[in-house]
């Protein structure tokens, strides 16, 4: 309530009137279609439910234009929708709308009008109307989509390396699930389904309340991500830059985190081996940087996404738990990252892949299992899955 309420706090006798900002603020909410507790603290929000905060400030706030940066990045599909429907109501209200997305069908459901930046430079303006998908990529990344792809290769998957029998932990309660090497499984669900708590909880990040965690068959307290890691488990968190960065530090640093045992010796890290080992990725990653030294907080989304990737790269996981892996990545860097994903696979990595990007676990999923609050309700096989069956398990439609 006090952050939807900043700019215009309402007042009583000179003290600030908390229950009208609390009704403003559930009524501000409810434009957006979102109910949270006004009471509750910002920062103990998922970072899906603090963008819509943030959406309902916006709009809220009486403007004449609104500037939406990437607003669905961390929203599922059914809240996405609802957004597109808060802007249908902007646009008819005369309200204009700078829509700033790299989700194709988006642009073109929404935008009357698009303009391409590549490289900090003006490509086109260009009407959606009469323009392809396939034109605007080639707009945005200078060449064909296609040359971004590595074809995938079918590949046999091996043996069983990872499995969470009945576990629970705040957020989910009673999930099986299991990963083998060079398989990659899904993880569909609607915001506050328990997809990224799971994440966390198999990372060892939040302790189980119940249940089991088996390694190569052989049970595993995974009571932090100390005892992860050195079990081969490695983890790129939706949020990049509150779990998954030092925004402070550099690039080479970060890409260090989890392998300066391997890289130190009485205590002291090999700066040559380390430089050496994020030279060698970031050319692997072509992470776009003035050098490895920059600041980590002064790169792209993509880059540092890359950055995160490149970390557990060098740490060379047998298990890798990608939560929202392209959350707000331009869709070369994200066409790169799927390529990355597919060929980890191919060389024997078990990866849990949670994306609220339906068209994303399609195109990368052997297997889609589904979460809806909190709990498993669904499996099913690539070939058996499409959008309408995921979404309406996801809802709880069938």
């Amino acid at each position: 309530a006090e952050n939807l309420c900043l700019g215009d706090l309402p007042r009583r006798r000179g003290l600030v009137d908390r229950e009208e900002m609390r009704r403003r603020a559930r009524a501000l909410l409810a434009e957006t279609g979102t109910t949270l507790d006004v009471d509750g603290r910002l920062g103990a929000l998922s970072i899906g439910s603090r963008q819509m905060v943030q959406i309902a400030a916006a709009v809220g706030g009486g403007a004449q234009v609104i500037v939406f940066d990437e607003p669905t990045s961390s929203l599922s599909q059914v809240e996405a929708e609802r957004l597109y429907e808060l802007i249908g109501r902007l646009k008819a209200r005369g309200v204009t709308c700078i829509y700033v997305s790299h989700r194709m069908p988006e642009i073109f459901a929404l935008c009357d009008t698009v303009s391409v930046l590549r490289d900090g430079a003006h490509v086109a303006t260009r009407p959606t109307a009469g323009l392809t998908e396939a034109a605007l990529v080639e707009m945005m990344i200078g060449r064909p989509l296609s040359e971004y792809f590595a074809s995938p290769t079918k590949h046999g998957v091996g043996d069983e390396v990872l499995r969470a029998e009945r576990v629970s932990a705040p957020g989910f309660d009673d999930v099986s699930l299991s990963l083998r090497a060079g398989e990659i499984v899904g993880v569909a669900g609607l915001m506050g389904a328990g997809r990224s708590e799971l994440a966390t909880a198999l990372f060892g990040l939040e302790p189980l309340t119940g249940g089991a965690i088996y390694l190569r068959g052989t049970q595993v307290q995974v009571t932090g991500p100390q005892v992860a890691i050195r079990n081969g488990i490695g983890f790129v968190p939706e949020d990049r830059k509150r779990q998954g960065l030092v925004l402070s530090e550099s690039c080479v640093h970060n890409t260090s985190l989890p392998t300066l045992d391997r890289l130190s010796r009485l205590t002291w890290v090999d700066r040559a081996r380390e430089r050496a080992q994020a030279s060698v990725l970031f050319e692997r990653l072509r992470v776009r940087t003035p050098g490895l030294d920059t600041v980590v907080a002064g790169l792209s989304g993509g880059n540092q996404q890359k950055v995160v990737l490149a970390k557990w790269l060098a740490a060379k996981p047998s298990i890798l738990i990608l939560d929202e892996p392209t959350r707000g990545v331009d869709v070369g860097a994200k066409a790169e990252i799927h390529a990355l994903v597919a060929q980890l696979a191919e060389q024997g990595t078990a990866i849990l892949v949670i994306s609220s990007e339906l068209p994303e676990l399609l195109t990368l999923a052997e297997r889609i299992v589904v979460l809806r609050e909190g709990r498993l309700v669904g499996e099913m096989s690539r070939a058996e899955a499409s959008q309408e069956r995921l979404l309406r398990l996801m809802a709880g439609l069938g």
